[in-house]
């Protein structure tokens, strides 16, 4: 695998007359395969599957029959685990390396392991992701490491903060943690939080027979997977700044507030896995001192990252240089690609702010923030994301309340975007 990082600005000129501009620097990353076989590195699976009383029935049956299809679309010499967690966590199947097709069905098989689950208990979502991070060190060397954590309710037998805290601790070995939001009774902002913390993503289940899918979209992504555990790191000039609140986010696949970490002159921020032909598409918001004339150095950006399917770890990627071209008759050279990148991050703080009045009681200025949301949906041409967030907002403005459902369907179309 190698290692594709380009970079766009959002006007490359600037005007030598003004003391400070600001610019978004868009940064595209991703794995390139060197082999078009596809994935050609084991895979460290680990599904943790909430069990408890609330899933009874038919959620529970089609998380199963997901869960079995998944399994069985895995190689041989992948790496699987199975954690069952209600109000504590059992360990449904140690560490095992498929060492056949046959390994999922039959008498014995992993499949008929996760049919005897039953629904039972409460839900603490803490116990059964330790015990799952605990199994993925058992089998992460040299491989691709992804937890599917699944659940329909809230953590209410266990600390929400303590999950945030494994999350980050997953995330420091190199795993990747997906959440999975079964039905509208979980908590999106502990789950979305778990998910952002752990690189992964937050996929939406509500309705049962919608589990199939989801497991089967989150596979295929994984199954994309060339290089992991990367970071990116930028240097900027001596007369460039990053914005001092929120000033990097990833846009695509799916919207993300990023955390940098400064090391010396440098910030650096944890991506995780690089996919093949979908990058991640990272927004910084710069500010630019005034500068003379001329094409001028503004940044400079390198990529750390695995190559697992040649054992490499620490790799890091050319730096490439940011340039911008300063102008004594300054004209504006628009980026419509990178506006597009800057109006998706927009509708996610924007509907971010609207679900924070809500919290607070003001059904009028959540309303008036979705609205918004819904013009920068159609500036972007997701028409699917400005009709969700338009009908919810004249829901609220007729005085009539969000459902669950609805809240999440926000979110969700919040982070997303036209790819």
């Amino acid at each position: 695998m190698k290692l594709a990082l380009e970079y766009k600005l959002s006007d490359t000129n600037l005007d030598v007359a003004q003391t400070s501009q600001q610019r978004q620097l868009s940064i595209s990353i991703s794995a390139i395969t060197e082999s078009p076989s596809g994935r050609n590195v084991p895979l460290n699976l680990c599904l943790i599957l909430d069990h408890s009383g609330s899933m009874k029935g038919r959620p529970l049956e089609t998380v199963k029959q997901a869960a079995c299809e998944l399994v069985q679309q895995l190689s041989v010499g992948d790496r699987l685990s199975i954690v069952a967690f209600d109000h504590r966590a059992t360990l449904l199947l140690p560490t095992k390396v498929i060492d056949s097709p046959e390994a999922a069905g039959g008498p014995g098989g992993i499949c008929e392991k996760i049919k005897r689950l039953e629904a039972e208990g409460g839900t603490a979502i803490d116990e059964g992701l330790k015990l799952g991070i605990e199994q993925m060190a058992v089998g992460k060397s040299g491989a691709i490491s992804q937890i599917l954590l699944l659940t329909d309710g809230e953590n209410e037998h266990g600390s929400n903060d303590r999950c945030l805290k494994l999350a980050g601790v997953a995330a420091s070995y190199n795993l990747t943690v997906n959440t999975l939001g079964f039905g509208d009774h979980w908590n999106q902002d502990v789950l979305e939080k778990i998910a952002d913390l752990g690189a992964g993503t937050l996929a939406y289940i509500p309705r049962p027979e919608a589990a199939i899918t989801e497991f089967s979209r989150l596979f295929e992504r994984i199954q994309t997977i060339g290089l992991t555990n990367a970071h990116l790191v930028i240097t900027p000039a001596a007369h460039v700044r990053l914005a001092e609140l929120k000033p990097i986010a990833q846009v695509l696949p799916e919207t993300i507030e990023l955390t940098a970490k400064q090391e010396g002159n440098q910030l650096v921020v944890r991506l995780g896995d690089l996919m093949n032909g979908n990058p991640r598409i990272i927004l910084a918001n710069l500010y630019v001192a005034q500068l003379p004339t001329g094409e001028q150095q503004i940044a400079q950006l390198q990529v750390r990252y695995d190559d697992p399917a040649h054992q490499r770890e620490g790799i890091a990627s050319p730096t490439v240089p940011v340039y911008a071209t300063i102008q004594t008759n300054y004209q504006s050279q628009p980026n419509s690609e990178v506006q597009q990148h800057v109006l998706a991050l927009a509708k996610y703080r924007q509907t971010q702010i609207a679900e924070a009045k809500l919290k607070s009681g003001d059904p009028t200025g959540a309303a008036t923030m979705l609205q918004s949301a819904a013009k920068t949906a159609l500036q972007m041409g997701d028409q699917e994301a400005a009709t969700v967030l338009q009908k919810n907002a004249t829901q609220l403005q007729a005085g009539e309340a969000l459902s669950e459902s609805q809240r999440k369907q926000t979110r969700m179309v919040s982070k997303t975007t036209l790819q």
